[in-house]
């Protein structure tokens, strides 16, 4: 095995690793709940605490990685990531298993901007296609899997275990990127702006507090206080970074719509999926009468619309152009979110497995487009602060779609819950092709 497809092979175990721990808890989420006597809103937060860990690690990664090299980076990132997804599963408390979460996502969000970084390093210019389909697939197959196993895995033993499972993958990186990964010389690089890191990991989570503050402790004035400061927050890095010689996040990079239009797409495509299928998750089991291992085993038919994408996903690119795909992708998206909202018991069988299905073809053409057009303007300098910008927010979108939607359920005011799940999903379908207003704007290639 050549040189960079090593690094390919620890990068890609990394975001396996990464990938299924978004959607393997999900699946734990009702026994959670069940377990710790908690909401829905607030068990959401087992997933937020590590999308919140990766967001403020990852840029200052590239930093770590110059003074440590990337070698013992990598691998002691996912040392620390075995031991706290150990203390996870030890968790007596949804507190000490949000904290543990939260210690988690930092573990992984060392390693996956400097392996992306690196990897495309490798695969420069026409190969990146080749790579980022690779990503990509891992992206949108490994989540599909993992709930199916994860329902297995609760069933036959219990949510804790849902945590324990990742330690033969994590170790298995960690002893990878020691044995094949040159440790590179310490490189000098300029210290990180940890002001600005501040300042946007407090306009995050007060955006995602703000949520939390009305769904579970309906206090509108506390959740509008915390989105106005979310907002201020945000406003004020933005006129703080446009004067800040290295700014944390460089924002300046969104002005190119390649990366401006992948954001919007991922916002409305991924994000919007993750924050329906932890609400159908709910749903299947609570008004449906599916167990968690029937539960998961719909991500499989949104795997296998998901594996399609990915095969035809890359040779379509180069034909068709991103707009008609994301046009397509975002069109089928939409449509099977909607089929959800024709669902109304157990015996709607067919339409709950069309609708995975159109769901995991939409995600994968999108998603994969998305991956593939988001840095394909930028090189050196540029593509290392864009990965950083990318892979932060594709975990946003992850929370932000969660929260939104968690939201929309709480105030439907349906005569049933499940009658709420339904509207829910309905506004989620046109939620999502809001996103076809920035696709249609730009460029045709």
């Amino acid at each position: 095995m050549s040189y960079r497809y090593k690094i390919a092979t620890v990068f890609l175990i990394g975001f396996f690793i990464d990938c299924i721990n978004i959607f393997m808890s999900a699946i734990a989420l009702p026994d959670i709940a069940g377990a710790f006597s908690t909401s829905q809103s607030m068990v959401a937060w087992v997933s937020n605490a590590y999308i919140l860990g990766l967001v403020l690690i990852m840029p200052i990664s590239l930093w770590l990685a110059g003074r440590l090299g990337n070698q013992k980076l990598m691998c002691y990132s996912m040392l620390l990531f075995s031991i706290s997804v150990w203390l996870c599963g030890m968790s007596d408390s949804i507190y000490s298993l949000i904290f543990w979460r939260f210690i988690q996502g930092m573990a992984g969000g060392l390693l996956i901007p400097v392996g992306q970084a690196l990897v495309f390093a490798l695969f420069p210019g026409n190969e990146r296609h080749r790579i980022s389909t690779m990503i990509m697939t891992v992206a949108l197959i490994a989540p599909a899997f993992s709930p199916a196993l994860g329902g297995i895995i609760i069933d036959s033993l219990s949510w804790r275990w849902v945590f324990y499972s990742n330690l033969p993958f994590s170790l298995l990186a960690a002893s990878l990127a020691w044995g094949w990964i040159k440790n590179s010389e310490r490189q000098e690089r300029e210290k990180p702006d940890m002001f600005g890191l501040l300042i946007v990991s407090l306009s995050l989570l007060s955006l995602l507090l703000s949520f939390s503050f009305y769904n579970d402790y309906h206090s509108l004035i506390l959740a509008l206080s915390s989105f106005v400061f979310s907002g201020a927050m945000l406003f004020f890095y933005i006129q703080y970074a446009k004067k800040c010689q290295a700014p944390i996040l460089n924002l300046q990079l969104l002005k190119n719509y390649n990366l401006r239009n992948a954001f919007i797409v991922y916002y409305a495509v991924p994000g919007i999926f993750t924050g329906v299928n932890l609400l159908n998750i709910f749903n299947l089991q609570i008004n449906l009468g599916f167990n968690a291992g029937e539960t998961g085993l719909f991500m499989l038919i949104y795997a296998a619309g998901a594996l399609v994408s990915m095969i035809s996903g890359g040779y379509l690119y180069h034909r068709m152009g991103k707009k008609s795909l994301f046009v397509i992708g975002i069109l089928l998206h939409s449509v099977g979110i909607f089929l959800l909202f024709l669902v109304s018991s157990s015996t709607d069988l067919s339409t709950l497995i069309l609708a995975y299905l159109l769901m995991g073809m939409g995600g994968g053409i999108s998603a994969n487009t998305a991956q593939i057009s988001s840095l394909i303007d930028f090189a050196d300098k540029d593509l290392l602060q864009g990965s950083v910008l990318w892979n932060i927010n594709r975990q946003v979108a992850f929370s932000v779609g969660t929260v939104v939607l968690i939201s929309i359920f709480s105030l439907s005011s349906a005569s049933t819950d499940s009658m709420r799940y339904q509207y829910t999903f309905f506004i989620a379908s046109i939620l999502g092709l809001l996103s076809l207003i920035s696709v249609l704007r730009g460029k045709k290639q």
